[in-house]
């Protein structure tokens, strides 16, 4: 996925989860931030950010906060851009066959998935996407809080399966240096039980990393996803 114009700052604050300021050549600009998560190993004070220019003259910011690097590690925390990225993927790396039809947002009982795909033998597949931003020595985890919504993704895609569907659900680290995916334990155990139990019941957990520019992302690699006995990693 291909960003338009973008910028580098440096994060001064965020007074709440939809705006930050950053300095910009020199100036205190506030701008938006396109992820309402947490994100506070992220967007430490003096950090360096990446901003894509807005053209809309309506809008109340200029720009769009989509990335900050990580000491030289650059991640994408745009939360848009995983589904984005994913979209673009499925329709033209094979692993959904030559030609599958990809349709973005489907309902499925009382959850929307992100994409339902029909491969060109028939078969259907409910896919949820997550993005992860969360990373320690290349470890990347998720959710970075507590998530309600995404252990329900995780039951409604077990009951997809019991109906003939095929189900999947893919963690998309947003940088490049991701070694391996975990569930965040400690954060939020309720998820983390429901995606391994959803496992054992035939949903197919993946994990793909992404080479992340400051103007693009792009799904890259496949990356181990570990379900059960990595809470020592």
């Amino acid at each position: 996925m291909q960003y338009g114009k973008t910028v580098t700052g440096r994060f001064l604050s965020r007074p709440n989860r939809f705006i930050a300021h950053v300095e910009i050549d020199g100036t205190d600009t506030v701008c938006h931030v396109k992820n309402t998560g947490r994100c506070k190993e992220l967007l430490t004070p003096g950090a360096k950010v990446v901003l894509e220019v807005c053209e809309n003259p309506a809008r109340k910011t200029a720009f769009d906060l989509i990335a900050v690097y990580k000491g030289d590690l650059l991640i994408n925390m745009d939360s848009q851009s995983p589904n984005k990225a994913f979209g673009e993927w499925a329709a033209t790396s094979g692993f959904f066959g030559a030609h599958p039809k990809v349709t973005a947002e489907r309902t499925y009982g009382a959850s929307r998935f992100d994409f339902f795909i029909e491969k060109e033998d028939g078969e259907k597949i409910f896919v949820e996407v997550k993005g992860v931003t969360l990373e320690q020595d290349g470890i990347y985890r998720f959710p970075d809080a507590p998530t309600g919504r995404g252990a329900k993704h995780m039951k409604e895609l077990a009951s997809a399966l019991r109906e003939g569907y095929t189900a999947m659900v893919f963690f998309v680290a947003q940088a490049e240096n991701c070694r391996c995916f975990l569930p965040n334990e400690k954060t939020d155990p309720a998820f983390a039980a429901a995606l391994r139990e959803s496992a054992r019941q035939g949903v197919q957990v993946y994990c793909v990393n992404c080479l992340v520019t400051e103007d693009t992302m792009n799904i890259f690699e496949f990356i181990p996803a570990i379900l059960e006995g990595g809470s020592q990693l």
